[in-house]
């Protein structure tokens, strides 16, 4: 085995090390009545030789990670090894890309959120991309169970001359047994700073008991939902128009792509089903990395 992509076979817990500027904390100092219900996860990609390594690595239970070689590109399975999350957690992770580094991100199976009496679960991302670093995120929806409430909110922060994929999802509940809406409250943010410029902000929360959601008007009988962001300097209303129009007649699935502005574009996805949910959102996936970033090969394992 390479020992430059050693770090990569299996993601190892060290100290800090890196260039300044980190955006990681230091060693665990939780008491023993907390682990695994408040965690943090971080990662630092950075380059050597030419090559994309993690840099460091840490992860408190529940959080584990598999990290795996990409040709020129680092591949991590972010894993919640526990049975998901519950009223009270508290789960943070932060990421950072150093310059040149090109790193790929994916869950290993969707985040179940499970009700109880505390307060909500919070679920908080921070990410920061350094001049010309590129960072895909593609994450399996979050299920908020029948009576469960949880806050999530995504904050990134990167450079003008960085390249970003990002995609997250929802699901209405565990649909299969007939819970679809029946989560007390999902609190959501995602926001993107380019140059320290407030780029694009989505935030709401979703209150089931308080309104009709199932109306026409709002999600009507749809369950699944994602955003996705681009942002790269192939982005431009073109683009856009050209991915909406490649999606937007699709059976069984509504979606709409919009540019932002010049360097970024905005998807939305819904779907009545979860098997054309991940069908539609891979293959607009597939689309905007083949098209625009151009690297057919970052789409990865999963």
């Amino acid at each position: 085995m390479d020992p430059e992509r050693a770090p990569l076979r299996r993601a190892y817990c060290r100290g800090r090390g890196g260039r300044g500027g980190s955006i990681l904390r230091g060693p665990d100092s939780r008491v023993p009545g907390v682990i695994g219900r408040c965690a943090r996860l971080e990662i630092e990609f950075d380059t050597r030789r030419g090559r994309t390594i993690v840099a460091h690595a840490y992860a408190e239970p529940p959080f584990r990670i598999g990290a795996f070689d990409l040709d020129d590109a680092a591949y991590v399975i972010v894993v919640c090894s526990g049975p998901g999350v519950f009223a009270g957690d508290a789960l943070r992770q932060s990421i950072r890309v150093r310059s040149g580094a090109r790193a790929v991100l994916t869950s290993q199976s969707a985040l179940q959120v499970h009700p109880g009496h505390a307060a909500p679960a919070t679920i908080r991302h921070e990410y920061r991309l350094d001049p010309d670093a590129e960072l895909h995120c593609h994450w399996d929806p979050v299920i908020p169970f029948a009576g469960a409430s949880v806050s999530q909110q995504f904050d990134i922060e990167a450079d003008a001359t960085s390249r970003l994929y990002w995609s997250d999802a929802l699901m209405a509940g565990r649909l299969g047994r007939g819970e679809a809406w029946q989560f007390e409250a999902f609190a959501h943010e995602l926001r993107l700073r380019v140059a320290g410029a407030l780029t694009y902000l989505e935030r709401f929360r979703v209150t089931p008991r308080d309104r009709a959601l199932t109306a026409p008007w709002m999600a009507g009988d749809a369950g699944y939902f994602a955003t996705t962001l681009v942002k790269h300097g192939r982005v431009d209303a073109g683009a856009a128009e050209a991915l909406h129009r490649r999606f937007e007649n699709l059976p069984a699935s509504r979606v709409a792509v919009d540019a932002i502005e010049s360097g970024l574009l905005v998807a939305r996805l819904i779907a009545a089903d979860g098997a054309t949910f991940a069908g539609v959102r891979a293959a607009l996936r597939r689309t905007a990395v083949e098209s625009i970033f151009g690297r057919p090969n970052l789409l990865g394992r999963k």
